[in-house]
């Protein structure tokens, strides 16, 4: 969740708690990853509240409800982390000297490890990278198992330094779009970027399934599911059995849907709508998936199958359910609650052709994103496809349904108060339960990483922070009333660098806003880039003014703006003040956001022509050559990733999402278009003066950096 605040930016207007917990409440809490207390800011500190932390405590499976419950509970936890040999999962970093764990065992610990190969070894030295377990016996007879996971000491680094394109793939029609972009206008963009531009990268916004409606969330960052991709960015006349339809006179029906859908949106102002493209997607996969596969292709799909196992299986099941139910399945019969239940084992073999369909359906869709990242490395991108991992997931999706021992039920992701919003927030997302990820040798985190970088170069993971800590908000309580919880961020990192290393892939963390000391010097030291944002980057610790070139990290992908930020021209032209305005999101008097406003952009407007990177004056060329002055600065930082916001390249004034709007504006559903809001195709885009001249100049500036 892009956060567009300083770091040390302090929180004013939130309140203390009106119940302190109680020392042995605060113990308990800590033994058990609870903060009993947050630092808004490097000068403050706010204590979590008695009922904050017990109702964390009680979603981990602990009784805090009276003062006696807390006292035993305290006790056995003592007793438990005195006596047991291991925690459940251990980290070893290859090279690296044993971790706390290992280091603490009585002398003459005898360590066995069988390896993912199944194979039976002594000792822990010279392991192979992988998720092994682990038997400790001590001396004294005691004996422990654990899950060890063994990694190499950093991520691949990016392959020299390079730039890329950013864009929400929905926005990208071309004109055999379904009425939003799918995955062939990603190979195509790709391709494009790659041969004639030499751009490193693509990245795209969060391809996660859905929650099916209608209408269907469009927000790709609540998903139903993480573990598997929405078919919805399938292009349909790509798969290899569309050409063999027999019913064509449906199959033409649908195409002219189709193009009605994208001559609504390109020509007649309609906004995006993924409900109703893939209504007709649907129907015409339907048609798709009667054709029979041939040998080669029956390969294949088995070889999927027996690649994903149960995941895909819950994964399609779920679906044909909520085809029938409805996708809120805390509200389906109690027996199909369960996914291991009989009464869901005989609902999946009543509607066997449904769940087929949507096995096939996640299939092709992988299939194609396969093809996407492999025809970006053709085009010889070094990174290729980056991927955008959400932070969580939908409560009424599959993934909450299949994985939901893994969930912290009755909880919510959020963030605390701060300074820009005293009322904190609550992301309606479950978190997951660091004690369960643990016992399961971080098993479900695994597996979804394990996908993504099946078809990614890289991967961003949105609120990278949570692999350390997560606001948790109790149900139906206000964002004040959370508290962080923590987890072992020594394992979540450990499995992030052994599932990226296997794949080759670069890992980029959104580190924006406030993040507590140490975790970006963690996430640097092991490899993770971070991101860093042009209008935010200031002397925060100094006099504030905008961050020379030189001063900025080199670990990190730089960019000038974000989906859930203003547009460059918009933010040059000072338009993002009058619309916040219009929408009522204002705190203060016009006069007063345009004129902060106004100095903001002249200092940052100072700072590129003191640098000589201006080339033009005034007017429209104005705007353009300020729009490239910003990239060439972003080049001059010393940053191993440049990113352009692809609408950028062509004046586009609108955010993709207005942060704290809902139904106000149209988050989530607008094309890429022109400085005079007309949609722009990926044909114009590619064809574009302007965009080519944004782009030559990147390409030149890191030629000659």
């Amino acid at each position: 969740m892009t956060q567009t605040r300083s770091a040390d930016t302090p929180a004013e207007g939130s309140e203390q708690p009106q119940d302190p917990p109680s020392d042995d409440l605060s113990r308990l809490a800590a033994l058990h990853g609870v903060a009993v207390s947050y630092r808004p800011s490097p000068d403050r500190a706010v204590t979590a509240s008695a009922t904050a932390l017990t109702r964390a405590l009680t979603t981990l499976g602990i009784d805090a409800s009276t003062p006696a419950a807390v006292a035993a509970a305290l006790t056995a936890r003592e007793r438990e982390l005195r006596e047991r040999l291991l925690p459940p999962t251990v980290v070893s970093w290859s090279g690296e000297p044993p971790g706390t764990a290992l280091a603490a065992l009585p002398p003459g610990t005898r360590l066995t490890v069988t390896t993912e190969d199944g194979e039976t070894r002594d000792g822990t030295a010279r392991l192979p990278p992988g998720v092994h377990r682990l038997t400790a016996t001590a001396p004294d007879g005691r004996t422990a198992h654990s899950h060890l996971v063994v990694a190499p000491p950093r991520l691949p680094a990016p392959p020299g330094r390079t730039y890329g394109l950013l864009v929400q793939l929905y926005s990208l029609l071309s004109r055999r779009s379904w009425g939003m972009g799918d995955l062939g206008d990603l190979a195509g963009l790709a391709d494009w970027a790659g041969r004639t531009l030499g751009a490193g990268f693509v990245q795209v916004n969060p391809l996660h399934a859905a929650v099916p409606g209608p209408p269907t969330d469009p927000s790709p960052y609540r998903p139903s599911s993480r573990r598997f991709p929405d078919p919805v960015h399938l292009r349909v006349e790509d798969v290899p059995e569309f050409a063999r339809v027999e019913d064509r006179a449906r199959l033409d029906a649908l195409l002219e849907r189709a193009a009605r859908l994208r001559e609504g949106v390109l020509e007649k102002g309609a906004l995006i709508d993924r409900d109703a493209v893939w209504e007709a997607k649907r129907a015409a996969l339907e048609l798709v998936l009667e054709v029979p596969l041939d040998p080669a292709r029956r390969a294949a799909y088995d070889a999927f199958l027996a690649r994903e196992g149960q995941a895909l299986e819950d994964q399609a099941t779920w679906c044909a359910l909520a085809e029938v139910h409805g996708p809120a399945w805390r509200r389906w019969p109690r027996g199909l609650r369960d996914p291991r239940s009989e009464e869901t084992a005989r609902a999946r073999h009543a509607l066997r052709d449904r769940v087929d369909l949507h096995r096939r359906l996640a299939w092709l869709t992988d299939t194609q994103l396969t093809a996407a990242q492999r025809t970006a490395r053709e085009a010889g991108m070094p990174v290729g496809i980056v991927h955008d991992l959400a932070v969580g997931v939908h409560p009424d999706g599959a993934d909450a349904w299949a994985q939901q021992e893994f969930f912290a039920a009755g909880m919510s992701v959020g963030a605390p108060p701060d300074a820009f919003n005293a009322r904190g927030q609550d992301w309606g997302l479950p978190p997951w339960r660091p004690d369960r990820l643990a016992a399961s040798g971080y098993a479900p985190y695994r597996m979804l990483l394990r996908a993504l970088f099946g078809y990614a170069g890289a991967l961003r993971i949105d609120h990278v922070m949570g692999l350390f800590r997560l606001w948790w908000v109790p149900e139906g309580r206000p964002p004040t009333e959370g508290t962080y919880v923590r987890y072992d961020a020594e394992a979540m990192l450990a499995v992030l660098v052994l599932e990226a290393s296997r794949a080759g892939a670069v890992v980029i963390g959104e580190d924006l806003g406030t993040v507590e000391p140490g975790v970006r010097e963690r996430l640097r030291a092991r490899g993770v880039l971070g991101t860093s944002v042009l209008w935010f980057e200031r002397d925060w610790e100094g006099d504030g003014r905008p961050l020379p070139p030189q001063s900025w990290r080199a670990d990190c992908l730089a960019t000038a703006t974000t989906h859930d930020l203003p547009p460059t021209a918009a933010r040059l032209t000072g338009e993002h003040v009058e619309l916040r305005d219009r929408l009522g999101l204002s705190t203060r008097p016009l006069a007063e956001e345009r004129a902060e406003a106004a100095a903001d952009t002249a200092e940052w407007r100072d700072v590129l022509s003191g640098l000589g990177l201006t080339d033009g004056e005034g007017g429209e060329g104005g705007e353009e050559a300020d729009i490239r002055a910003v990239h060439r600065f972003l080049l001059r930082t010393p940053a191993r990733m440049v990113g352009v916001w692809l609408p950028d390249g062509v004046g586009d004034r609108r955010p993709q999402n207005l942060p704290g709007t809902s139904d106000e504006y149209p988050n989530w559903r607008l094309p890429v278009a022109d400085a005079d809001g007309r949609p722009v195709t990926l044909e114009e885009l590619t064809a574009s003066p302007r965009v080519r001249a944004l782009l030559e100049v990147l390409r030149e500036e890191a030629a000659r950096s």
